[in-house]
């Protein structure tokens, strides 16, 4: 059917849509009748977001099966055998108990008069990000250049060389959650990773550790922006604010993916919306997929920061260093956040200055609580078991009665609770990985030390033996002119 168009506009000013409705059916009848129909639009595939692109090329050390008996064994859920058996194997915890045969083949380690735990986690770590030797040139922890920098990730700044992480297994670190630095309101994702060694960073992955998002809120932000720069935020209620906007901005974003994905399974042609690294990581965060760990001090900052979170109904796993997480551990118990803290620094700022040495212990003690002791220190992660035993011995004379096999829970399980990985690992029980440490005696001694630390049933620390003290190049010096004579 031939249409002149000419003659259909002349037309349309007398008869107007009764015509144009008319010359519509006439087409539709005409294509029914045999002429060549309209090409179906083929829809565009539905876009999607790679929320792995960088993903853990972690694969377990070699190991034998390994029993070791006539411990102290404290399991990391707070319970304590004395006299008991740990059995590694595949890289899992076998069992635990009283009597546990080793199989043929096992090595065996008669442990009469040390101790057993699971492996030390530590929430709060710079390692690799500032690294050793700590030059300009490896300061890589914060992205200061804006006060929200959520698209940045922690683990493209880690130096697998660092020195400081074989320290860390001299302590008895299994696992650590790698942060970006302070000084944004919202500094951009840590990464968990097991502490084995690496050639790149994904092979220190913890596979399938979800990733968290690290915040600052109180004095830093406001310091850094307010200080000669002169733009926002100065104030605490610019901090605030920023926050909120920037979640508000990310719900809009979540917003317009979503239309896209129901427009597309609609049958309908549509455009993905551009990507905004900065947004998608914040969106992961309202899709409780990515877990919030923020820098706090004072509890009318943690106070304001448990509204925000209503608010844009996201949660946040843990607050930070959490100074005066004291006043407030019955609310963090009701919203289920958690307070990775010190035993005993205070002062060095004014917002740490109201900070007592039963902080730890008091925030333990309500019902639900989840007390973590923390380092944010490559020198601290050294010995956390001592610093716990510091916030133990403190607690208890203040009449709070926790025994140490409830304090181990600070180091272990509370941690992996926070960073989503305590079905994997924490505590000592059948199934999980085999994440232990032998001490020479209690490890709430200053006397006390990590023996043999193993990461999946694997020895990565041995205090016995050289081939598991790895030294970094970094370590050993330079020879100067002087020593080549």
């Amino acid at each position: 059917m031939m249409v002149d168009m000419k003659k259909v506009r002349e037309s349309s000013r007398v008869v107007g849509p009764v015509l144009i409705a008319a010359l519509a059916v006439g087409l539709s009848a005409s294509t029914q009748a045999g002429a060549a129909p309209l090409k179906d639009k083929k829809q565009s595939p539905l876009v999607t977001v790679d929320k792995n692109p960088y993903p853990s090329s972690y694969t377990a050390l070699p190991s034998v099966p390994t029993l070791i008996t006539n411990v102290t064994i404290l399991d990391g859920n707070g319970g304590r055998i004395d006299g008991g058996s740990v059995l590694m194997s595949g890289g899992k915890i076998k069992a635990i108990g009283k009597s546990v045969r080793a199989p043929k083949g096992a090595r065996v380690i008669d442990g009469t008069g040390k101790w057993v735990t699971p492996g030390v986690i530590d929430v709060h770590s710079h390692l690799g990000v500032y690294p050793s030797p700590g030059t300009g040139s490896h300061s890589d922890g914060n992205e200061a250049t804006q006060p929200t920098t959520a698209e940045v990730w922690a683990e493209h700044s880690i130096w697998p060389q660092d020195a400081g992480f074989r320290r860390a297994a001299a302590g008895g670190v299994t696992a650590m959650q790698i942060l970006p630095g302070s000084a944004n309101l919202i500094g951009g994702r840590g990464v968990t990773v097991k502490n084995v060694p690496g050639r790149v960073y994904q092979d220190m992955k913890f596979p399938g550790a979800p990733y968290g998002l690290k915040m600052a809120c109180g004095e830093n932000p406001k310091r850094v922006y307010g200080r000669g720069r002169k733009i926002s935020p100065q104030t605490r209620m610019g901090n605030v604010a920023g926050y909120r906007q920037a979640w508000a901005n990310a719900q809009d974003y979540q917003r317009q993916w979503d239309k896209y994905a129901r427009d597309h399974k609609a049958g309908e042609d549509v455009m993905p919306p551009k990507r905004d690294l900065e947004l998608e990581t914040l969106a992961g965060v309202l899709a409780g997929e990515i877990k919030v760990h923020m820098h706090c001090y004072r509890a009318d900052d943690m106070g304001t920061m448990l509204d925000v979170m209503k608010e844009f109904n996201y949660q946040i796993a843990s607050f930070q260093h959490a100074v005066e997480a004291y006043k407030i551990a019955d609310k963090l118990a009701e919203n289920g956040v958690c307070a990775a803290m010190w035993a005993d620094w205070w002062g060095f700022k004014m917002e740490a200055y109201d900070g007592i040495r039963e902080n730890v212990p008091f925030v333990a003690k309500p019902k639900g609580s989840c007390a973590i002791v923390h380092s944010d220190s490559a020198v601290g992660i050294q010995r956390l078991n001592q610093e716990a035993a510091k916030a133990l011995s403190d607690g208890n004379k203040a009449g709070l009665s926790f025994t140490k096999a409830d304090a181990w829970t600070w180091l272990s399980r509370n941690p992996a609770k926070s960073l989503g990985i305590l079905d994997q690992t924490g505590t000592l029980e059948k199934g999980k990985n085999a994440d232990v440490v032998l001490w020479s005696g209690d490890p709430f001694s200053v006397y006390t030390l990590a023996e043999v630390t193993f990461v999946d049933g694997a020895i990565i620390f041995d205090r016995s033996d050289p081939a598991y003290q790895g030294v970094s190049d970094f370590e050993l010096g330079h020879p100067g002119e002087g020593d080549a004579k």
